[in-house]
C-alpha cells in the first residue's frame, strides 16, 4: 500500500459518522447529488440480478429505477452525477473477467436511458457527466447547483473476503480481488476527500435502508479544508481493461458516417429503433474484424425480434442445458459484442444522430441473456417458417443482410437451419402455487370490515411438540392459580400513603419553583386564576365595556370568586369620586418624590430604565393619573441622551444615535393613548418632532392643561435634525418599534391583550367544538390557544379532561408548571386535581384524577388503549392538544403520533410553527377527523411578533480578554460591530431553483434596502414600478404597511428570479457583499477603557469553535444582546464549549487578581474589615452554634444589635466574597436571583453528585442543556435563565421545541448534520423575547456562508407519515376489546380506525390493501399463538404488547419463548450462571437495540477492532435460536406472500410491464391483437408468469417462491403496498443478511468501557446513556411481564407505563434520597422497583402441593375437562408430537428459571450501567 493511499484510508477511518433519517433529520427538501457509479454498484451487487449465467439487462435497469423511485417517493430532491474516471467502480466484487464488460455496457445503457427518458417523467432530476471529481466543470456545477451533500459509495464491503463464497464459485484469486478492492476504496475515498475538503458531507449509499417512509443512512461529517495531505489524482488508481486489436481500430471503424449508413439501411425497413441501430452497428464491426460467428449473429437478431414482440411475463426462462463448447462460443461472442456496443455509446455523435433521426430509445431492453442462450441452444434444426410469421422472417432476413453487407460469407447457413429449433414447444407443467390456507377467525367488530376479503379457511392446524409443552405450562399458570387482581397487588399502608403524598409534595414544590420563573406576555410573573364551573366563558367577540362590567358584576350572586375583586374596584372608584383630586394630588406627590431620585441618577440609561420600571409597576389607579407626564419625562431623558451623543463627534456612536432617535419616536408615537395628556405635553412633543424632522403624530383633542412637575431641559435649538426623510428614517431604524397590531380588537374571551383576527378565528372554532390545525411562527401568539382550551374544560365540569401531548419531557414539565401558575380550582371530592404530569420517569398528581393531563405520546397511547380506562377515563377526554405536531415526521416516534391522531376520541388541537406542507397534512387530518365525526379548520399565520436579524460572525485574529465590556444603550441589532456581518435574507437566494420560501420574512429595513438595490440595477426590460417607491407609504408606518409592501416587492423579485436575463443575480451579489466579505478583525480587546491590568493577546484560529466563543459573547455584551442560547447539536461539544469559556474567564480573573493593584487594595481592605469585626465582636467570628445552643448574642442590647446591623449595611465589605466571580468575569445577572434560592439550587445539585464544573458554571451565569444532563440540573438552567440570572446557555435541540426560554440572541455554534431547515427555524424562533425584545438576533458561528444561505433559503420539509396499522397495534386493540368487555369506546375506536379512507399521511387511499394487510396480520397473530379464533389475546400477548415500542423484536422474543428456547437455555441458570447469562445477552442483543455495523475495511478491523476490548461484530446467534427465528421468518413470509397473492387475485388485473421511474412500457401486452404474420409463438419454454414477484425481477429466473421477507418486499410487483418494516420479522445474520450487528450492548455487558464503545463500536459517548437505558427498559418490561404472567406477588402488579430503564431509575433514586434530606421523608419509588433474582419465591418440588390438592382447591376455576379445553384453545390445534404431560414441578420450574435468568441479567446490566455513570 503506497503512502498516499495509506494516509487517505487512515484519514477516512477517523471521520465521524451518524446514522440519520435522510429526509427528516438531514436533507429535508434540499438538493443533493447521487454519485452514479456508487448507485450502480449498490444495484448491480444485488444477488438476485443475473449478470453471470445470463445478462438480464432489463432487470438491472429496473433495479436502478426502483431505487431512484423509492427516493422520490420519500420526498428526496437529487441530481445524478457520473464521473468517467469512476466507470469501472460499478463492477461488483468477484465478477469474472468475461462478465466485466457486461457491467460497463449496462452502465452506458442505463446512463443513456435515463438521459433520454427521465426528464419526461421527472423533470427536476437532472443527469450530468464529468471527467472526474476534479473536473473544473464539476466545480462550476457544484457552485451553481447549491447541492447540499453527495450520496456515494465508499468502496467498503460488509462481507470479508474470507467468507465470500463467490470467490470459490468463480475460481478467483483472493490476492487479485484484494488489489481490486483496495483500488475501489481509494478511488471512492479520493473523491470523498475532494468534496469534503470543499465543505460537503457524504451520505453512504452502501448501508442505506428504506424503513417505512424513512431512509436511514450513514452521514460522514467532514472537516472543511482538512490538514491531511492527500494526492488528489484519481487517474493514478484507474485501470483500463480494454485491450486487443479491436480497441486500436475501433476509433476509425465507429465513425459518424458509418453509423449514418446503417441508420439509412434500417430506415428502409421502416424501423426507428435505437436498439436495432446499436445492435447492427456492433455486429457490422464484429463482422468487419472477422470475430463473429454468423450463427450467433442470427441468434442475437432473433432475440431482438422476440424481445420486441413478446409480452414481458412470457420471458421468465430457466437456464437451458448447453454443452461447454457452445457456451464458450456464446460467451466470447457476447463479450466482444458488449465491449463494442459500449464503445459505440461513448461516441459523442451518437446522441446527435439518434435525436436527429427521432429514434426510439429502447436500448434498455437490448439483451436478454437467458433468452439469447435459449435461442442459441435451439439453433440447428427445423425451419424458421414453422415459428415465425412471414413478416418476421422477412424482417429477420433484412437485418441479417444489413449486418453482413460488404462481406462474402460462403459458409453462411440457411435461415431455416439457424432457427429450426428456436421455439420448439416443450410444455412445462406449471408449479402448483405455494399458497397457504387461512386459520378461522371471527369477531363482530372486525367481521363487517373484513367481509370483502375472500380467502380459504383451514379447519385446524398442528402445533410443534415443543410449543405444546410450553403451552401446557402457560395453561398451568393461567388455570392452576387464581388470576391476580392488579389493583390488589400494591395495597398501600397508611405509612406508604403518607410517603407517596410526601413524594408528590416534593415534586409539587419543585414545580411551584419552576412555575415562579414563568412570565406572561407582559413579562410579569403569572398569577393563578380561580376557576369555577358555574362561570361561563363569554360569547365570542363581545366588546368589553369596563364600566358596565363593574356595575353588572356587583349584582352577581354571593359567593362567586370575582365578587370581592369587583366590589373592591367599585369602592376605589367611589373613593376617587368622593375625594376629588385627593388621590391625584397624592399620586403626583409620590411621582415628584420618585422623580427627584431619578434626577439624581448620573447615568441617563439608568434613569430611563428606572422610570420605565416605575411606570410598569405603578398601580393602575395611579398610572392613569401620572402616565402622560412620566412618559414625557422619559422622552425628555431620551432627548438629552440624543443631544449628548450628537455632540460627541464620535463616528462610532452613529448606531447609538439612530437607536436613541428611533426609541424617542416610538415613545412619542405611543403617547396619544396615555392617560392624563395635557396641552403643554402635546405642544412640546410636537415641537420635538419638528426639531428632529420626524413625521407628526396625531393626538386626540385635549382640553385639560396644567403645569408640569418638572422643568424639561429641551434646548431644541441645539438638537440636530434627522438627516434623512421621515420615510427613510422609519424604514431604516424604526422597524422593530412599529405598531404590530394586525386586525387587533378587544375580545371578552382574552383578558391580557387584544387578539389579532386569526387568533379570534381560533377562539371561534374552539367555541364551536371543531378541531383546529394552527400553523404560526414562534412568538406569533399560539400559546394562549392551549390555555384558552384548558380554561374551557375546567369551566365545563369537574370531570371533563383535556390532554396536552408534547414531544419532549422538558416541554411537559414546562406546560405542567404553566398550568399550575395559571389555574387553580377547588373540587367537592378528594383525589381530584387541576393538572397532572405523566411520563415514564415520574408522575406528579394522579393522571386519572386530573382534568388537564400533560404527557408524552407513548403514555397517552398506553392510556387510550388501556382496558381499565375504556369504561371511564377515556370517555371523559374532551380535547387533545398536539403541540409541535410536525413531530409526526420523526423516524422513531412519529408512528405513535399518527396512531394517536387516528384513535383520538374527541376534537383535537394541532399546533406547529414548522410545517412544510400544511395543505396536504390538513387534507389528511380532515379525512381522519371526519371519520370520527369531527370537522377540522386550518388556520395559518405567517408573521412573527418580533423580527429576526441575522449575522455571520468572523472572529478576530488576536484577542485580549480583560473583562466583559459595558453594554451600550438604545441600539437594536448587532449592526456596526466589527466581526459581525449582516445577512440580508434576499442575499441567501443564491440557488434560484429553490424559489423564495414562503416564510422568508423581511423587516422594514430589509424591504427598503431591497428596493434601493433593485432600483440601482433595474433596466428598461426589468423596471421597478413607481408604485413601490416608499414615498407612497403612510407618513407613520405600521407593521401592516410593511407586510403589504414586502408582498409587492417579492412579487417583482420573483419575476426577476424566473428570468435569466434579469438583473436578479446583480441584486443578490449587491445585497450579499457584507456577508461575503471574508476579512476578519485583526485584534479585539474586550475592554477598551484604561486599565492597569495587562492582558496578553491570544492568537485565534477562526475554525476553533471553542476559543472563539468568548469574543463573540463579548460582542453581544457590547450591544446588550444577552441573554443568548448557543445551539450545537453535539452534547459533547456543548460541554466543551462551556468548559472552554469557563477556563478563559477563570484564567483572566486570576490574571487580574495577580496584577491589579485595585484588587489587591480591596483584599487588604477586606482583611482589615474582618480583623476589625473580630475585635469588635469576637463571638460573631466564632464557630457556628451547635444544635440546641442558646442565643449567642446574650448580653448584647437591642440598640447594640441595631447599630451593628446598620454598620454592616454601610460597610462596603459586608457582602463582599473574595471567592465569588468578580464583576466583568462572569455573565450572571446577580440582581435577578436571591442568594438563598441559588444556595438551595446548589445544595440540591451537589447532592446529585454533579460534576463540579457544572455548578461552577452556573455561578458565572453559564448553563448547559441537553437530554443527557440530570433532570434537576436542566430544570435549574431553565428557571435561572428565565429569571435572567443565567445569560448564556449552550444547548442541543432540547431547547428548540416549544420551551419557554426566549432570549435576545440565538447563536448557531458550529455546523451539524442535524442543523437543518426545520431545526434552524425551531431554534432561531427562541430569539426575540415577546415583552422584552423588539428584535431578535441570530448569529452564525463557524458556519460556511453557503450553509447559512441554505438555512435561510430552504423551504421547510414536508411532513411524512408512517403505516400506522402495525401488528402490535392490532394485538393491543384486541386486548382493549377483550379486557374491556367490548365497551362502546373500544368498538368506536376500532370502527373509526378501520373506516379511514387514507390511513397514513403521504399514503394513497388504498383501503382494500389496508384491510387485506389487517386480515393477514391477524393471521400472523393466530399462527403465532397470540390470538384465538374469537379474537381473545393468548399466551404471551401481554408481554408482546408491552414491548410495542420494540416492534418487530417483540415478536421474535415471543417465538423463542413459545418454542421453548429460553426454557432450554435457562435450565442451567443455577449451575452455569455465567455462561447462561452471557448467551442470554447475545440473544437479547440480536433482538433489541439492533444497529447494523457500518461497512468496514480490513484495515479498520486490524487497527481498531482487534486492539479493543470490544468484539464490535456481534457473535452469531446460537444455532437453536437462529433455527427458531428462521422458521418464524419463513412462516411469516408464507403468510404475507399469501396476502399479496390474495390481494392481486382479487384486485389487480393490469399487467406489471412499466418501469417504475420513467413509466416506459416494455414488450407487448398479453392482450395485444397482433396480426398472425408478426406474432411470435408462445412456445419459448417459458416458465409460468409470476403473480407476486415483479416480472422485471423474474427475468433473472426467479419465481413466486421467496427466500426472505426483504426478498418479498423489495421485489413485489407494482400496485401492492408491502412495507418491510411493518412485517414482524428480524433478518438473521448471516443467514438472511450479510451485514453483522454492532455488538455495543454485548460489549458493554462484558467490559463496561465507554471509551471502547466510542472508539471501536462507533457509538458516540453522548449517546451511550440513552442506548443503554433503552435496553435496560426492555429488560425491565420483560421481567415485570413475566412476574405478572406467573403472578409472583413480590414482583408483579406494577403499571407497565411506569417502568423505566436503569439510568432513569438511578435518577429517581437520587430524587428519593434528596426528598429525605429535604424534609419530605422517604417515599415509595415513583416506578416499580425491579425485583431481583433473590426475590423469587421458593417453588421447589418439595414445597409444592400435590396435584390432587391443587385440583380440589378453591383456586381452580373449572374442572379438568374445562381446563383441558382451555389448554387446547391456547394453541388452536393438535400437537404433531406427543412428548407426554409435564408434572406440576416441571411446569413451575421452567418459567421460574426464565424469570430468574432475566432478573439476574437485568441486575448485572444495571449495576454496570450505574457504576459507569456514577
Amino acid at each position: 500500500m503506497d503512502a498516499d493511499s495509506s494516509t487517505l484510508l487512515d484519514w477516512y477511518g477517523k471521520l465521524p459518522a451518524r446514522r440519520v433519517d435522510l429526509v427528516g433529520d438531514y436533507a429535508g427538501q434540499e438538493l443533493f447529488i447521487v454519485e452514479g457509479d456508487g448507485l450502480l454498484l449498490r444495484c448491480f451487487d444485488d444477488p438476485k440480478l443475473d449478470f453471470t449465467d445470463g445478462f438480464q439487462l432489463l432487470h438491472a435497469v429496473y433495479a436502478v429505477e426502483h431505487f431512484l423511485q423509492a427516493l422520490l417517493q420519500r420526498k428526496c430532491v437529487f441530481h445524478l452525477v457520473f464521473f468517467r474516471t469512476h466507470k469501472e467502480l460499478c463492477i461488483p466484487r468477484a465478477t469474472p473477467s468475461q462478465s466485466r464488460n457486461k457491467y460497463l455496457l449496462a452502465r452506458a445503457i442505463i446512463l443513456r436511458h435515463l438521459e433520454v427518458h427521465l426528464h419526461l417523467s421527472h423533470p427536476t432530476v437532472k443527469i450530468y457527466t464529468f471527467d472526474s471529481v476534479l473536473d473544473p466543470a464539476f466545480q462550476n456545477y457544484l457552485n451553481a447547483s447549491g447541492a447540499y451533500f453527495i450520496m456515494t459509495h465508499d468502496g467498503a464491503n460488509p462481507l470479508p473476503l474470507s467468507k465470500d463464497s463467490q470467490l470459490k464459485h468463480h475460481n478467483l484469486h483472493v490476492q487479485s480481488i484484494e488489489s481490486e478492492e483496495h483500488r475501489r476504496r481509494v478511488m471512492f475515498r479520493t473523491s470523498i476527500f475532494a468534496v469534503i475538503d470543499q465543505g460537503y458531507n457524504i451520505a453512504l449509499i452502501d448501508g442505506l435502508e428504506l424503513m417505512d417512509t424513512k431512509i436511514m443512512i450513514t452521514v460522514v461529517e467532514g472537516i472543511r479544508k482538512s490538514k491531511v495531505a492527500v494526492a488528489l489524482d484519481e487517474t493514478a488508481y484507474a485501470s483500463n481493461i480494454d485491450d486487443g486489436d479491436i480497441d486500436r481500430r475501433l476509433e476509425e471503424e465507429i465513425s459518424e458516417s458509418s453509423v449514418r449508413m446503417v441508420l439509412q439501411e434500417i430506415s428502409k425497413l421502416g424501423s426507428s429503433s435505437e436498439r436495432l441501430l446499436l445492435t447492427l452497428m456492433a455486429l457490422k464491426v464484429m463482422e468487419h474484424h472477422s470475430v463473429m460467428d454468423i450463427r450467433l449473429m442470427t441468434a442475437f437478431l432473433i432475440q431482438i425480434l422476440v424481445i420486441a414482440h413478446t409480452p414481458l411475463t412470457s420471458r421468465r426462462l430457466e437456464m437451458p442445458a448447453i454443452d461447454r463448447e457452445r457456451r464458450r462460443e456464446l460467451d466470447e461472442f457476447l463479450a466482444t459484442f458488449v465491449h463494442i456496443s459500449e464503445r459505440i455509446l461513448q461516441r459523442r455523435f451518437w446522441d446527435n444522430i439518434c435525436t436527429q433521426a427521432s429514434l426510439q430509445c429502447d436500448i434498455n431492453d437490448m439483451i436478454d441473456g437467458r433468452l439469447l442462450m435459449t435461442i442459441w441452444s435451439k439453433l440447428g434444426e427445423g425451419s424458421a417458417s414453422q415459428f415465425l410469421g412471414s413478416r418476421l422472417q422477412t424482417e429477420l432476413q433484412g437485418l441479417i443482410g444489413i449486418a453482413t453487407s460488404k462481406f462474402e460469407t460462403p459458409n453462411k447457413p440457411a435461415l431455416g437451419e439457424c432457427t429450426s429449433k428456436l421455439l420448439s414447444a416443450t410444455e412445462l407443467s406449471p408449479s402448483p402455487p405455494n399458497q397457504m390456507t387461512i386459520l378461522p377467525f371471527s369477531h363482530f367488530v372486525f367481521d363487517k370490515h373484513l367481509q370483502p376479503i375472500n380467502i380459504t379457511i383451514q379447519a385446524s392446524r398442528n402445533v410443534s411438540g415443543r410449543s405444546a409443552k410450553v403451552f401446557q405450562e402457560v395453561s398451568h399458570w393461567h388455570n392452576a392459580k387464581r388470576r391476580l387482581d392488579p389493583k390488589a397487588i400494591h395495597v398501600l399502608s397508611d405509612r406508604d400513603k403518607m410517603r407517596a403524598m410526601r413524594r408528590n409534595q416534593f415534586f409539587m414544590a419543585e414545580m411551584a419553583s419552576y412555575a415562579a420563573s414563568l412570565t406572561g406576555v407582559t413579562g410579569k410573573i403569572l398569577e393563578p386564576e380561580l376557576i369555577t364551573v358555574s362561570e361561563a366563558v363569554k360569547p365570542a367577540r363581545e366588546t368589553v365595556d369596563r364600566t358596565k362590567e363593574n356595575n353588572d358584576t356587583t349584582k352577581q350572586r354571593k359567593g362567586q370568586a370575582s365578587k370581592g375583586a369587583t366590589n373592591a374596584k367599585a369602592i376605589i372608584a367611589a373613593n376617587v369620586a368622593a375625594k376629588g383630586g385627593g388621590v391625584a394630588d397624592k399620586a403626583m406627590a409620590a411621582w415628584k418624590t420618585v422623580r427627584a431620585n431619578f434626577d439624581a441618577e448620573r447615568s441617563l440609561q439608568s434613569r430611563y430604565r428606572k422610570t420605565k420600571a416605575y411606570l410598569r409597576d405603578c398601580p393602575s389607579e395611579k398610572r392613569d393619573i401620572v402616565q402622560a407626564e412620566v412618559e414625557y419625562y422619559i422622552i425628555c431623558t431620551l432627548l438629552k441622551m440624543y443631544r449628548i451623543l450628537c455632540k460627541s463627534n464620535d463616528n462610532t456612536n452613529q448606531h447609538q444615535i439612530n437607536g436613541v432617535t428611533a426609541l424617542t419616536f416610538s415613545t412619542i408615537r405611543g403617547l396619544p393613548v396615555a392617560k392624563g395628556l395635557t396641552k403643554t405635553i402635546v405642544n412640546q412633543v410636537k415641537s420635538i418632532l419638528q426639531a428632529l424632522n420626524l413625521p407628526s403624530v396625531e393626538f386626540p383633542a385635549v382640553e385639560n392643561d396644567g403645569k408640569l412637575s418638572f422643568e424639561p431641559d429641551l434646548r431644541l435649538s441645539e438638537i440636530p435634525p434627522v438627516a434623512t426623510t421621515y420615510h427613510e428614517f422609519q424604514l431604516l431604524h424604526c422597524g422593530p418599534y412599529m405598531d404590530r397590531n394586525l386586525d387587533s380588537m378587544p375580545d371578552a374571551r382574552v383578558k391580557t391583550f387584544n387578539p389579532d383576527g386569526w387568533q379570534r378565528k381560533v377562539l371561534d372554532e374552539l367555541d364551536a367544538g371543531r378541531s383546529i390545525f394552527v400553523v404560526a411562527p414562534t412568538s406569533a401568539g399560539k400559546t394562549f390557544i392551549s390555555f384558552y382550551a384548558m380554561e374551557k374544560i375546567l369551566r365545563r365540569s369537574d370531570d371533563s379532561i383535556l390532554v396536552y401531548v408534547a414531544p419532549t419531557k422538558a416541554l411537559v414539565n414546562q406546560i405542567g408548571a404553566e398550568v399550575q401558575a395559571r389555574f387553580k380550582k377547588t373540587y367537592p371530592h378528594a383525589g381530584r386535581s387541576v393538572w397532572a404530569i405523566h411520563t415514564r420517569d415520574y408522575r406528579i398528581n394522579n393522571p386519572s384524577g386530573c382534568q388537564i393531563l400533560v404527557t408524552v405520546p407513548h403514555i397517552l397511547q398506553i392510556m387510550l388503549l388501556s382496558s381499565s380506562n375504556a369504561k371511564s377515563w377515556s370517555r371523559k377526554v374532551r380535547c387533545i392538544i398536539f403541540d409541535e405536531i410536525h413531530s409526526i415526521g420523526q423516524a422513531d416516534d412519529g408512528v405513535v403520533w399518527e396512531q394517536l391522531l387516528l384513535l383520538a376520541p374527541c376534537p383535537i388541537i394541532a399546533l406547529s410553527a414548522t410545517v412544510g406542507n400544511p395543505e396536504q397534512f390538513n387534507s389528511w387530518l380532515t379525512s381522519t377527523q371526519r371519520s370520527s365525526g369531527f370537522d377540522v379548520t386550518m388556520i395559518t399565520h405567517q408573521h412573527r411578533y418580533s423580527d429576526l436579524r441575522k449575522f455571520i460572525y468572523k472572529p478576530p485574529s488576536r484577542f485580549s480578554f480583560s473583562g466583559l465590556p459595558e453594554p451600550s444603550f438604545g441600539t437594536l441589532g448587532l449592526d456596526g460591530l466589527e466581526g459581525l456581518a449582516f445577512v440580508h435574507p434576499v442575499a441567501s437566494l443564491v440557488n434560484k431553483s429553490r424559489g423564495i420560501p414562503q416564510d422568508l420574512s423581511l423587516e422594514a429595513r430589509d424591504c427598503f434596502t431591497l428596493w434601493q438595490c433593485m432600483c440601482r440595477h433595474q433596466t428598461k426590460a426589468f423596471p421597478v414600478d413607481q408604485s413601490l417607491d416608499p414615498k407612497h407609504l403612510p407618513r407613520v408606518l405600521r407593521k401592516a404597511d410593511i407586510i403589504e409592501w414586502e408582498k409587492q416587492l417579492k412579487i417583482l423579485l420573483k419575476s426577476w428570479m424566473l428570468r435569466e436575463e434579469s438583473p436578479f443575480d446583480k441584486v443578490i451579489e449587491d445585497l450579499g457583499k457584507p456577508m461575503n466579505d471574508t476579512k476578519a478583525p485583526a485584534y479585539y480587546l474586550s475592554r477598551t477603557e484604561e486599565s492597569t491590568v495587562k492582558t496578553e493577546a491570544i492568537e485565534m484560529d477562526a475554525d476553533d469553535l471553542y476559543c472563539t466563543t468568548l469574543p463573540l459573547l463579548c460582542k453581544l455584551q457590547e450591544r446588550d444582546a444577552l441573554p443568548a442560547i448557543l445551539f450545537n447539536y453535539d452534547r459533547g461539544k456543548c460541554e466543551r464549549i462551556c468548559k472552554t469559556i469557563m477556563k478563559q474567564l477563570e484564567d483572566a480573573e486570576k490574571n487580574m487578581k495577580e496584577s491589579s493593584p485595585a484588587w489587591k487594595s480591596k483584599i487588604r481592605g477586606y482583611e482589615q474589615y474582618l480583623a476589625n469585626k473580630s475585635k469588635h465582636n469576637p463571638k460573631k467570628m466564632a464557630a457556628p452554634k451547635k444544635k440546641g445552643k442558646v442565643n449567642d448574642d446574650e448580653g448584647t442590647s437591642k440598640a447594640d444589635k441595631m447599630q451593628d446591623a446598620a454598620s454592616e449595611e454601610a460597610n462596603p465589605y459586608a457582602n463582599f466574597n473574595p471567592d465569588a466571580p468578580v464583576e466583568g468575569f462572569h455573565f450572571a445577572n446577580i440582581a435577578k436571583a436571591e442568594a438563598a434560592e441559588l444556595a438551595a439550587i446548589h445544595k440540591e445539585l451537589k447532592r446529585r453528585e454533579l460534576e463540579p464544573w457544572l455548578m461552577e458554571s452556573l455561578t458565572r451565569g453559564i448553563g448547559v442543556h441537553h437530554a443527557g444532563m440530570n433532570r434537576k440540573y436542566r430544570q435549574a438552567v431553565e428557571m435561572l435563565f428565565r429569571k435572567g440570572f443565567l445569560r448564556v446557555v449552550i444547548a442541543t435541540g432540547t431547547l428548540a421545541l416549544g420551551i419557554n426560554m426566549p432570549c435576545a440572541t440565538v447563536i448557531f455554534s458550529g455546523d451539524s448534520v442535524f442543523l437543518t431547515a426545520l431545526n434552524f427555524r425551531q431554534a432561531a424562533g427562541r430569539a426575540g423575547r415577546r415583552g422584552f425584545d423588539l428584535l431578535g438576533n441570530v448569529v452564525f458561528q463557524n458556519l460556511s456562508t453557503a450553509k447559512v444561505c441554505r438555512l435561510l433559503s430552504s423551504r421547510l420539509p414536508d411532513m411524512t407519515g408512517h403505516f400506522p396499522i402495525t401488528t402490535t397495534l392490532i394485538l393491543r386493540l384486541f386486548t382493549l376489546l377483550h379486557e374491556s368487555g367490548n365497551t362502546r369506546y373500544a368498538v368506536d375506536a376500532i370502527n373509526s380506525l378501520l373506516s379511514q379512507p387514507r390511513l397514513y399521511l403521504d399514503g394513497p387511499a388504498f383501503k382494500d390493501q389496508v384491510l387485506h394487510h389487517l386480515r393477514f396480520s391477524i393471521e400472523y397473530l393466530r399462527r403465532h399463538d397470540l390470538l384465538s379464533a374469537e379474537g381473545v389475546p393468548l399466551n404471551f400477548a401481554g408481554l408482546t404488547s408491552h414491548l410495542y415500542y420494540t416492534e418487530n423484536s417483540s415478536f421474535s422474543l415471543n417465538a423463542l419463548l413459545k418454542e421453548g428456547y429460553f426454557h432450554d437455555l435457562c435450565s442451567e441458570i443455577d449451575t452455569a450462571e455465567s455462561r447462561v447469562l452471557r448467551t442470554l445477552m447475545i440473544v437479547m442483543a440480536h433482538l433489541f437495540g439492533r444497529h447494523p455495523c457500518r461497512h468496514s475495511d480490513q484495515e479498520y478491523i486490524e487497527n481498531i477492532v482487534k486492539r479493543s476490548p470490544s468484539v464490535v461484530f456481534l457473535p452469531q446467534l446460537p444455532a437453536s435460536a437462529a433455527k427458531i427465528l428462521q422458521d418464524h421468518n419463513d412462516q411469516t413470509l408464507q403468510i404475507f406472500t399469501t396476502y399479496v397473492r390474495t390481494f392481486v387475485d382479487q384486485h389487480i388485473n393490469s399487467p406489471d410491464d412499466k418501469l417504475p421511474l420513467t413509466g416506459l412500457s416494455v414488450g407487448v401486452s398479453n392482450n395485444a391483437n397482433n396480426a398472425s404474420d408478426i406474432s411470435v409463438p408462445a412456445s419459448l419454454n417459458s416458465l409460468p408468469p409470476t403473480r407476486v414477484r415483479s416480472p422485471f425481477v423474474a427475468l433473472s429466473g426467479h419465481s413466486d417462491t421467496f427466500t426472505s421477507i426483504p426478498d418479498l418486499c423489495r421485489t413485489v410487483r407494482s400496485g401492492v403496498f408491502l412495507e418491510e418494516n411493518v412485517i414482524p420479522h428480524l433478518d438473521i445474520y448471516p443467514q438472511e443478511t450479510s451485514t453483522p450487528l454492532n455488538a455495543y450492548l454485548y460489549d458493554f455487558y462484558m467490559h463496561g468501557d465507554v471509551e471502547a464503545l466510542e472508539a471501536a463500536n462507533g457509538v458516540r459517548k453522548s449517546d451511550v446513556w440513552f442506548l443503554l437505558n433503552d435496553f435496560s427498559l426492555v429488560l425491565a418490561t420483560i421481567q415485570t411481564s413475566l412476574a405478572n404472567f406467573m403472578k409472583i406477588p413480590e414482583a408483579s402488579g406494577g403499571d407497565m407505563e411506569d417502568l423505566v430503564g436503569g439510568g432513569d431509575e438511578g435518577n429517581n433514586r437520587d430524587d428519593e434520597a434528596l426528598m429525605v434530606d429535604s424534609g419530605y421523608g422517604s417515599a415509595a419509588s415513583s416506578v416499580v422497583d425491579s425485583p431481583i433474582a433473590t426475590s423469587i419465591p421458593n417453588r421447589s418440588t418439595a414445597g409444592l402441593k400435590s396435584k390432587k390438592k391443587v385440583e380440589d382447591s378453591w383456586e381452580v376455576a373449572a374442572d379438568a375437562d374445562a381446563q383441558k379445553e382451555e389448554e387446547e384453545e391456547a394453541w388452536d390445534g393438535d400437537s404433531s408430537e406427543d412428548e407426554g404431560p409435564q408434572t406440576v414441578a416441571e411446569m413451575e420450574q421452567g418459567f421460574l428459571r426464565i424469570y430468574k435468568s432475566f432478573s439476574k441479567l437485568k441486575t448485572e446490566f444495571d449495576e454496570k450501567f450505574r457504576a459507569m455513570f456514577a
